[in-house]
C-alpha cells in the first residue's frame, strides 16, 4: 500500500477524569465504559479495550476531540480518532509504546471491537507518515518505508472531491469483499493473494475471479507507483492512479456513479492522474492536479453533478504532511 498524510487533524485532550469523553464536533458527551454504540466514541473505546488486551495498566482519564476530517468520506476520520487517542494515552500513562505497536494497536481497535475487518493502512498513515512522502507498507511484515513525493517542485497537489456519499464501513459490502479475497487465496492455496501470480487468475471464476485480479494487478500498480515516484515521473504515476480506479469500479466493485463522475471530470479537465480513495461505496476520490489546473478540474466536476442532479461535492486540496504529533 502506498498511502500519505494530509493536513486535516484530530486532536484529542486527555487529563485525570471519571472517563467522559466530550466532542466538540457533534457537542455531546459520552461514556468511555459504555458498550458500544456506533458512534464516534467506538473508535476510543476501542484504543482502550485494545490497550488493555496488550495487557497495558491505563490511568482513570477523560478526553475532549475535535477535528476537521470529514467524517464518512473515505479520509480514515475513524484512523485519526485512534491515532489520536493512542497516541495521547501512550504518553499520559507513560507505556513507551513505539508509533509503530501503537498503529497495529489501533488497527486492532477496529477490528476486533468495532467490528470492521480492514487493514493496516490508514492507521499506518496516520501514525508513521513523514512529511512530502508517501508511506510504503508491507502489509505482511508490517515494515513501512518512505517514499519521496516531490510535488510541489513540480507544481502538484492532492485534490479531493468529497462526493458527498456518506459511506460507513460497517453499513457495507467491505467485510463480503475480504471475504471473497479469502476464498479466491484458499481455492489457489495460497495464504493469501499477494503469493498468487496472473497465471493463477486462469483457475478462479465469477466473483472470486475479479477480487483477485484487482488484488494481484494492484499490488503491481503499487510496486510500480513506488518506482515512477522515485523518477519523479508523476504522468506515469497518474496513468497508474487511473487504472487503479478502474480495477475498483470494475474488479473490487467498491465504486458509485458519483466516485466515477469526479474521476472522469477531473481527467477531462487536466488531472495526470485519479482515483476513488479509502474503502469505497462513497466518499471521496483524489486527482493528481497541476496547481494551475485545480480551478479547471472543480469546475469541470461540479458541472458534472450538476448535470446527474448529484450533490454539490466539496474541494480540498492537500500535500503530503507529517503523521500523528503530540503537544504537551
Amino acid at each position: 500500500m502506498l498511502p500519505c498524510a494530509i493536513g486535516r487533524r484530530v486532536a484529542v485532550a486527555l487529563g485525570s477524569g471519571s472517563g467522559e469523553l466530550h466532542s466538540d464536533d457533534f457537542s455531546e458527551i459520552r461514556e468511555l465504559n459504555s458498550s458500544r454504540d456506533d458512534s464516534w466514541a467506538d473508535y476510543p473505546r476501542g484504543v482502550v479495550w485494545a490497550f488493555s488486551k496488550a495487557g497495558a495498566d491505563l490511568l482513570s482519564w477523560s478526553g475532549a476531540f475535535a477535528g476537521d476530517v470529514p467524517i464518512g468520506s473515505g479520509l480514515s476520520s475513524s484512523a485519526a480518532i485512534e491515532a489520536a487517542t493512542a497516541l495521547a494515552l501512550n504518553a499520559y500513562a507513560e507505556l513507551g509504546t513505539s508509533l509503530k505497536e501503537l498503529a497495529i494497536l489501533c488497527s486492532r481497535a477496529e477490528n476486533g471491537y468495532v467490528g470492521v475487518n480492514s487493514g493496516i493502512m490508514d492507521q499506518y498513515a496516520s501514525l508513521l507518515c513523514q512529511a512530502g512522502a508517501a508511506l510504503l507498507i508491507d502489509c505482511r511484515s508490517l515494515e513501512a518505508t518512505n517514499v519521496p513525493l516531490n510535488m510541489s517542485r513540480h507544481g502538484l497537489s492532492i485534490l479531493v472531491c468529497d462526493t458527498r456519499v456518506e459511506r460507513r464501513l460497517g453499513g457495507t459490502e467491505y467485510n463480503q469483499r475480504r471475504e471473497a479475497c479469502e476464498r479466491a487465496a484458499q481455492s489457489l492455496g495460497v495464504t493469501s493473494l499477494r503469493d498468487a501470480g496472473w497465471s493463477d487468475l486462469d483457475r478462479l471464476h465469477g466473483e472470486e475471479l475479479k477480487r483477485a485480479r484487482h488484488v494481484i494487478t494492484e499490488n503491481d500498480r503499487v510496486l510500480s507507483a513506488v518506482q515512477d515516484l522515485e523518477r519523479e515521473d508523476f504522468e506515469a504515476f497518474g496513468r497508474l492512479m487511473l487504472a487503479s480506479h478502474a480495477s475498483l469500479r470494475d474488479d473490487y466493485e467498491v465504486s458509485v456513479p458519483e466516485l466515477d463522475v469526479a474521476v472522469e471530470g477531473a481527467m477531462e479537465a487536466g488531472a495526470l492522474g485519479a482515483r476513488l480513495t479509502g474503502a469505497g461505496f462513497g466518499g471521496c476520490a483524489v486527482a493528481l492536479t497541476p496547481e494551475d489546473r485545480a480551478k479547471a478540474v472543480m469546475g469541470t466536476v461540479r458541472d458534472q453533478f450538476q448535470e446527474r442532479g448529484f450533490r454539490e461535492p466539496l474541494f480540498y486540496s492537500f500535500t503530503a504532511e507529517v503523521g500523528a504529533e503530540l503537544v504537551v
